[in-house]
């Protein structure tokens, strides 16, 4: 055991300790990897990953090297919670007020009402199919079908609201397996569509 400690380290500190560093520079790597444009045969322009792809496709890969030389690609766990519990906090709210100035005069129009309409048969829809093949066909627990679903839609709030009534992490695994992919698609899609649809 003495061996081992000299080896690995038995600091409670240490492992509890966050370090900011690694966190700041993967940012930064993966706003730098947002901004490389992609290439697409047939697309006159190339797409880019964006601030949001970059960074979570270099939060990925870091994620599975662990380490680079110093910097250690680890959060505790508590600081873990904590970020992900701030960064749901700031998305709703920077989202409400963004959408909260038009919100009332929009909704109550007619267009506002049939955009309305659309987004409940867009996000239903599909949703309710996924949960029956999932739940009825595939055979999967309550709670992981809940973080897919959320990650399908890329929901931190319904992912939040997952986690509050789970005892375990397999709705945020469930989640975090899903989001990458569905991210990357949303993000690529809505360029290529725009590419194509406006020539």
């Amino acid at each position: 055991m003495r061996n081992a400690s000299a080896a690995l380290g038995n600091s409670l500190k240490a492992l509890n300790e966050t370090q900011f560093v690694p966190i700041f520079v993967g940012i930064a790597l993966g706003i730098l990897a947002g901004t490389l444009p992609v290439s697409f045969p047939g697309l006159p322009v190339p797409v880019k990953l964006g601030l949001a792809g970059g960074p979570l496709v270099l939060a990925i890969l870091l994620g599975r090297l662990g380490h680079i030389g110093p910097l250690v690609w680890h959060m505790p766990a508590s600081a873990n919670l904590a970020f992900r519990e701030l960064g749901i906090t700031l998305f709703l709210a920077c989202v409400g007020l963004k959408a909260g100035k038009e919100f009332f005069h929009t909704v109550f129009t007619p267009q506002g009402l049939w955009w309305m309409l659309g987004a409940i048969a867009i996000s239903m829809i599909p949703l309710l199919v996924i949960a029956c093949v999932g739940r009825m066909v595939m055979k999967l627990n309550y709670m992981t079908l809940s973080g897919m679903m959320a990650g399908s839609m890329t929901d931190p709030p319904a992912l939040a609201f997952a986690n509050a009534i789970s005892k375990s992490d397999a709705p945020s695994v469930a989640y975090a397996t899903v989001y990458p992919l569905t991210m990357l698609l949303r993000i690529l899609a809505a360029q290529i569509m725009t590419l194509l649809f406006t020539r």
